[in-house]
């Protein structure tokens, strides 16, 4: 199996991820991004190469970032350690710096256990496959091995989250005044930044899951469990919530009657909003396979393409950066506005969408009506034989439904990229039929595709 996954390296703290796997990780990317033609041309100015470091507050972080930050020091890599900063601070703070790359030690959403690697190149931009493919190649290469005043020094990146948070405020097209906010910030990296930034925007804040203590993050809060949220705000009365995951990638809100509001909504407020000023750029919205229909409708209405991609943020970022786009994302909240970030941004995204509120005086229930959210129901067929996805009786019957709902809903059907299951997505203007056309081609998967 390749070690990198869809979002860097991934496992199980001192299980599959262990601190010599994250030392030589280390090493190895020391070799492949610091080794390029710009770091010649850098090294040749008299400058070394540097690398920004960061983590999310799980307790496995400390020790699995010490040993990233030892193997770049090892190679020669000056190491700025911006310690618990979300994961697109970190990668604002690599361009900012102007470093030749970035480490972050987190598995976003994932319980305290699990951990992460994710690797960042010049800029703060994720690394194509081929790139992290060369990386893995060289875990068992000859490493760097600097002697005497080549080796690396390590160094507290000690405004990092200021420069962050100054960087986030600029990007506010209208202050907050007058807008209480509720903010989980998941018991993440978010929990020092979040909360300042939207008082420092002029919000009136209150704030739950904030209280990181390594072992509880995720732990009943933040964008998996959304329910906290729409509770914390009904019982302060606040206008609007916003729920950050474990690393602030993602952004989810709930109304001030708690019904939530998800990616493909957000997208298309803010859409709408930019296209409105003249920031959409090419009047096209990236999203992936999996948003929902009405966000296609909504913004067919209003002269909006949508491109759409594959599955994962990496897929919607390639794409913006192909085509020059200036807004792409994700149902789960992974929201990018590429003006402002290289990646998706939580904090960014919420405080544009509360920004939005205060400009339009609107509520987020107003916003949030631009779209129609069609009942999508998902079913996963498990252990069936999912490379043979595309046989002609289960296409057949796929196109028996979409022949059936035309344009008032939709069918994807699509394997498994990690287990042995079929995912069967119906989208219908009503649930119960969603329901009973994704049973019916699941049925049919489960019965020409067993194993």
């Amino acid at each position: 199996m390749p070690l990198f996954g869809t979002d860097g390296v991934r496992g199980l703290a001192n299980g599959t991820l262990t601190a010599d796997l994250a030392l030589s990780l280390a090493q190895a990317t020391a070799v492949v991004l610091g080794q390029g033609r710009s770091a010649e041309a850098r090294r040749a100015a008299g400058k070394r190469t540097t690398a920004v470091i960061g983590r999310d507050p799980r307790i496995s972080g400390e020790f699995l970032s010490a040993a990233v930050a030892a193997g770049l020091a090892a190679s020669g890599v000056d190491v700025y350690d911006a310690g618990v900063i979300p994961t697109p601070a970190l990668a604002f703070l690599i361009a900012d710096r102007d470093a030749d790359f970035g480490v972050m030690v987190s598995a976003s959403h994932n319980p305290a256990p699990d951990n992460g690697i994710k690797i960042f190149a010049r800029g703060g931009v994720k690394l194509p496959d081929v790139v992290e493919q060369r990386i893995e190649s060289y875990l068992t290469r000859d490493k760097l091995l600097p002697t005497g005043g080549e080796v690396g020094r390590i160094r507290r990146f000690s405004d990092a989250e200021d420069r962050y948070l100054l960087h986030l405020l600029g990007s506010l097209p209208a202050r907050l005044d007058g807008i209480h906010v509720v903010l989980d910030c998941a018991h993440g990296a978010a929990a020092g930044v979040s909360p300042e930034v939207f008082r420092d925007a002029g919000a009136q804040v209150t704030v739950i899951g904030a209280d990181p203590d390594g072992l509880n993050i995720n732990d009943g809060v933040g964008s998996t469990h959304i329910d906290k949220l729409a509770e914390a705000v009904v019982a302060h009365g606040a206008d609007v919530g916003i729920a950050h995951d474990g690393d602030a990638d993602r952004c989810l809100a709930v109304t001030a009657d708690g019904t939530p509001v998800d990616g493909d909504q957000i997208m298309a407020i803010l859409a709408a909003s930019m296209q409105e000023r003249g920031m959409l750029a090419q009047d096209t919205l990236v999203a992936t396979v999996m948003s929902n229909l009405g966000l296609h409708v909504a913004m067919r209405e209003r002269g909006i393409t949508v491109k759409t991609t594959a599955v994962g943020d990496r897929y919607v970022l390639e794409e913006m950066n192909a085509g020059g786009y200036s807004l792409g994302g994700e149902q789960s909240g992974h929201v990018i506005m590429s003006d402002f970030a290289t990646t998706g941004d939580g904090v960014l995204t919420g405080l544009h969408i509360v920004a939005e509120m205060a400009g339009q005086g609107k509520s987020l229930a107003e916003l949030a009506s631009i779209m129609t959210v069609y009942p999508q129901v998902l079913v996963n067929v498990k252990g069936v034989d999912k490379t043979r996805v595309d046989d002609e009786v289960v296409q057949d019957v796929v196109r028996t439904v979409e022949a059936e709902l035309g344009d008032t809903g939709r069918v994807l059907l699509r394997a498994s990229g990690t287990e042995s299951l079929v995912r069967v997505m119906v989208e219908a203007a009503d649930g119960a039929s969603a329901q009973r056309h994704a049973d019916a081609i699941a049925d049919v998967v489960r019965e020409r595709l067993a194993l």
